[in-house]
């Protein structure tokens, strides 16, 4: 194992979006919580378009300070990395709108998605190395996840 970037390292802080990936237990369910009070600021003071740009600008991000956090590592996919939960988690929220409910389905469908990776999160997760086996398992779970969301308003 090679030796982790310093605490405050931009990379480091944004890929463990401000150290919250360091949680003991379940850092990607904190990386997504942490997420949710931000999607709801974003969509009351600018709508889903404001989150959009958030969710491509956390993934961008996202692809170097994981990248660059990985490899000073020396692991494939380290737990603490949680920018990928972030943006997946916005991804999932843009058609939530500001209701709670939609917001739950919304946080407990991304989880459940990025956790059993459906074709293709899982074949990205199992077979690209770096930034990008880290990000893109998860922004298909957003976008999977945001379907869900809206069959949920639809039929509710």
């Amino acid at each position: 194992m090679n030796a982790p970037l310093p605490l405050f390292h931009p990379a480091r802080i944004a890929a463990t979006f401000f150290w919250v990936g360091h949680a003991p237990k379940a850092p990607g369910t904190w990386g997504s919580l942490a997420a949710i009070p931000f999607a709801w600021l974003m969509l009351s003071f600018g709508g889903w378009q404001l989150l959009a740009i958030a969710a491509v600008v956390a993934t961008l991000i996202g692809f170097w300070a994981s990248g660059l956090y990985s490899r000073a590592l020396g692991w494939k996919d380290p737990g603490e990395v949680v920018i990928d939960e972030v943006a997946g988690q916005w991804i999932a929220l843009l058609p939530a709108a500001l209701d709670p409910v939609s917001f739950a389905v919304g946080f407990a469908a991304f989880r459940v998605l990025d956790i059993t990776k459906p074709f293709p999160a899982g074949w990205a997760d199992s077979n690209l190395d770096g930034a990008a086996g880290i990000m893109i398992d998860d922004l298909f779970a957003g976008i999977y996840a945001a379907l869900v969301v809206l069959a949920y308003q639809h039929f509710f």
